[in-house]
């Protein structure tokens, strides 16, 4: 046997993001063939149609006009203040839910997930997350000891399977008496679905069904990464509203990232915001969080949080950013509605699609059905139950003629 150094906690299997993998054989195909034959849809970032990285002017002006000694200062464990006001507003808008609502900063929205799994579960524990999410749910979680339960994503209509969610979350809650559920909505990744209101009316009126034995502990994390891309106006944050007056012992975390709405990927900048009708659970979900900062990263990046910040109070500044976003969300939806359109013409299944950066191909053979689709020089990312298609990524032209060719490999395969 080999000398292992590493803990037994510590030692994974020796691989490579299998995302980040295939975005570099893409490149090499487009170093190769030239970009107008190759179609690249791996990266989940929003790129214009020469697949260059859109990066918001209102932002980068913003950025760069800062003092050297804004951008390179520490910032409060927590975060600044003023940040944490404005990070409220911008998730919320006009859908504040009645309620004590605290929040604290954290790197994207991957550290709101951080410290929702950690702080909120014990070890061993799982937590309930759908069929069709983001791997690193599933990272994090054994990171720490924790299990990851899966309930089925769909019904046989293409709906959100209440009843497979009702189903998983009562049984753990049985086990464990405490539950964290992971919910990433809207524009959930990597299937573009969000959940209607009325559909949260279901999963709500469970958690409370459920929270009327006062044991218990009711944890729903809701993922909101690509909140900014959903929906036409701020239709797809009427759902926040439905967060007022709940049991005491339902509380709710919104994972808020800056990496999508703001093009601020790499500086890693976003919050962990809690909501609860009892005072005393947010300060005490204030508190675990500012620890955990302190424990893991210390403290977020200053310049990415005057930045929000300073868009935020200048409402000359707000206009123009709002008005940049809402061109590339009109830009997302044509492209996706391209999609949409050309899987249709063609007859190939997708998985019913409303907001966001992806939309997915349910298929049983998702690794060989990539690798085949490489020699065609287009690049999906193979998942556990199918491919998915970043049309975040990808000009509206090539999203159309795409399913046709996903289609024919997969129709060989069978």
């Amino acid at each position: 046997m080999g000398l292992n150094m590493v803990a037994a906690h510590a030692k994974w299997p020796e691989e490579n993001d299998a995302i980040f993998g295939l975005a570099a054989k893409a490149k090499q195909a487009i170093d190769t063939y030239g970009k107008d034959n190759v179609i690249d849809s791996t990266l989940g970032a929003l790129v214009d149609d020469d697949g260059n990285l859109i990066c918001l002017d209102t932002v980068f002006n913003e950025l760069k006009s800062l003092p050297n000694a804004q951008i390179a200062a520490y910032a409060q464990v927590a975060g600044q203040e003023d940040f944490l006001d404005a990070v409220q507003t911008a998730c919320f808008k006009e859908y504040r839910p009645e309620a004590y609502i605290k929040a604290v900063a954290t790197p994207g929205g991957t550290g709101a997930v951080r410290h929702a799994i950690w702080n909120y579960t014990n070890e061993g524990e799982s937590i309930l997350v759908c069929d069709w999410f983001w791997s690193p749910y599933v990272t994090i979680s054994e990171e720490f000891g924790r299990k990851v339960t899966n309930f089925e994503f769909f019904n046989e209509k293409g709906e959100f399977n209440i009843s497979s969610f009702k189903e998983k979350f009562e049984d753990l809650l049985k086990k464990q008496k405490r539950l964290v559920t992971v919910l990433n909505t809207p524009a959930n990744n990597p299937t573009g679905y969000s959940l209607s209101d009325e559909e949260w009316d279901e999963v709500l009126n469970i958690a409370k069904e459920n929270a009327k034995d006062p044991e218990n502990k009711i944890i729903l994390l809701v993922d909101v990464a690509y909140i900014d891309y959903a929906g036409v106006g701020s239709e797809r944050r009427k759902f926040f509203s439905k967060f007022s007056n709940l049991p005491e012992n339902i509380f709710v975390v919104i994972a808020y990232s800056m990496s999508k709405g703001y093009t601020m990927y790499g500086m890693r900048s976003g919050a962990a915001i809690g909501i609860s009708s009892k005072e005393e659970i947010v300060n005490e979900f204030y508190y675990s969080c500012m620890h955990a900062n302190r424990a893991n990263w210390s403290n977020g990046t200053r310049g990415a949080m005057s930045v929000m910040t300073n868009i935020a109070k200048d409402p000359a500044k707000k206009k123009v950013y709002e008005e940049e976003v809402n061109k590339y969300k009109t830009m997302l939806r044509n492209r996706a509605n391209a999609f949409v359109e050309g899987a249709k013409e063609c007859g190939l299944d997708i998985l019913p699609y409303r907001d966001g950066f992806f939309v997915s191909i349910p298929c049983d053979n998702a690794k060989e059905a990539s690798a085949e689709l490489i020699k065609e020089n287009l690049f999906v990312v193979a998942l556990k139950k199918g491919l998915r298609f970043a049309v975040c990524a990808v000009a509206e032209d090539k999203c159309r003629v795409a399913p046709a060719k996903i289609k024919k490999v997969l129709d060989n395969l069978k």
